[in-house]
C-alpha cells in the first residue's frame, strides 16, 4: 500500500509563540489561523522492509538528524497500532522551508494523514490535529481548511484544533516573500529565549484571550475591519516580547519595514488590507479575494512579481491511495 496526502500551510492571525509543555507542544495560549491554497506539502508514504525509516525531502535522501525527527513522529502511529513497520516517505514541499511560511505546519500535517491510513487508524480529524501537534505545533491548524483555532488545552487529549469558518466571503492572503533563505534562529529557539528573558511575554498572552474571542466574533460578523486590525496587533505584540527579549530577537529586515508601510499607505488609498508577520521577515497581507488583481498592482510598483505569492483560502487536509 501507498498514500499521498495533501496539507496546506496557514498562517496565524492570532499567534502561537510559547510552549506550556516543551515534549507535548502544549501552547502557552490559543491561536487562530488561516488556511492557504498556494502554499503545501505533498507527501507519499509506504512500507518497506529494513531496519530504519526512509526519508526523502524534495528529492533529497535527509541525514540521520531529519530523519530521527520523522521516525520519532511515526513512532506515534505505530505504537498506536501495534505495527512496528519501518516506513518510507517521500514529502514535497512547495513553501520555502524554514523561511518563516510554516513549511513545518503543512509537512507534518500531511504526513499524518497519510500515515492515519497506512496504518489504518481510522483517526477523526479531531484527533489527527492531537497527532499532527506532536510534530509541529501549527500543524494542528493545518488538518483543517478555512479559519482555525488550536485550543491550548492542558494536556494531549485537550489541546487540539477546529475549524471556526471556511472564511468563503472574499478572504484572501498575499504573500510578501522578502528574504527565503533558512533562518537565523529558530522559531523553536526564539520561543524559548522569550519566555525566559521577556518582560512584555505575559502581557502578549494574556491580552491573546481577548483578542481570540474578539477575532471569532469579527469572523461569525464577517467584519474584515475589526478582524484585520486585531491581527495586525497581535503580530506586533508578538514582535515586541521578542524585540525585549535578551539578547533581542529581531525578524524584521529593511524591506519589511517597507512593505509595513507599503500597506498602509494602501490602506489609506482605501484597500482592506492588513498586515502579520510571524517568526521570519516575510510579511503576509490579509487582503478582499475581489481586490487582489489592483493590489497586485500596486504591489509590483514597489516589489518584484517573483516576491509576490497570491494565495486564496486552503481545504483540509487529503489523502488518496497510489498504485
Amino acid at each position: 500500500m501507498k498514500f499521498k496526502s495533501k496539507a496546506h500551510a496557514n498562517i496565524a492571525l492570532i499567534k502561537y509563540w510559547g510552549k506550556e509543555n516543551e515534549e507535548l507542544i502544549i501552547p502557552k495560549n490559543n491561536s487562530l489561523s488561516l488556511t492557504l491554497d498556494s502554499l503545501y506539502t505533498e507527501t507519499e508514504v509506504a512500507f518497506i522492509d529494513g531496519e530504519k525509516d526512509v526519508f526523502y525531502l524534495d528529492d533529497e535522501l535527509q541525514d540521520e538528524r531529519h530523519t530521527l525527527k520523522i521516525s520519532k513522529f511515526i513512532d506515534l502511529f505505530r505504537k498506536k497500532s501495534n505495527n512496528f513497520s519501518k516506513v518510507l516517505v517521500k514529502s514535497y514541499n512547495h513553501v520555502p522551508t524554514a523561511a518563516g511560511l510554516a513549511s513545518s505546519a503543512s509537512g507534518f500535517s500531511a504526513l499524518a494523514v497519510a500515515l492515519n491510513e497506512l496504518f489504518e487508524l481510522n483517526l477523526n480529524k479531531t484527533e489527527l490535529s492531537k497527532y499532527a501537534r506532536r510534530g509541529s505545533g501549527s500543524a494542528s491548524r493545518s488538518i483543517f481548511g478555512g479559519f482555525v483555532e488550536w485550543k491550548k488545552g492542558y494536556d494531549d487529549e485537550t489541546s487540539y484544533a477546529e475549524k471556526v469558518d471556511d472564511a468563503n466571503w472574499d478572504v484572501a492572503m498575499i504573500i510578501l516573500v522578502l528574504n527565503d533563505s533558512k533562518k537565523e534562529i529558530s522559531s523553536r529557539e526564539a520561543m524559548k529565549k522569550t519566555i525566559e528573558t521577556s518582560p512584555l511575554y505575559k502581557g502578549f498572552t494574556d491580552s491573546s484571550i481577548e483578542d481570540i474571542k474578539n477575532i471569532k466574533e469579527a469572523i461569525k460578523n464577517r467584519d474584515f475591519k475589526k478582524m484585520g486590525e486585531i491581527a495586525e496587533h497581535n503580530a506586533m505584540k508578538m514582535h515586541a516580547t521578542m524585540l525585549s527579549s535578551n539578547p533581542s530577537i529581531m525578524y524584521f529586515k529593511p524591506d519589511s519595514i517597507r512593505a509595513i508601510e507599503k500597506i498602509k499607505q494602501l490602506r489609506k488609498d482605501g484597500f482592506d488590507v492588513y498586515y502579520t508577520m510571524d517568526a521570519g521577515p516575510n510579511v503576509k497581507i490579509l487582503c478582499r479575494d475581489s481586490q487582489i488583481e489592483n493590489i497586485v498592482h500596486e504591489l509590483k510598483k514597489d516589489f518584484d512579481s517573483n516576491q509576490i505569492i497570491i494565495s486564496k483560502v486552503g481545504n483540509d487536509a487529503s489523502v488518496r491511495e497510489i498504485k
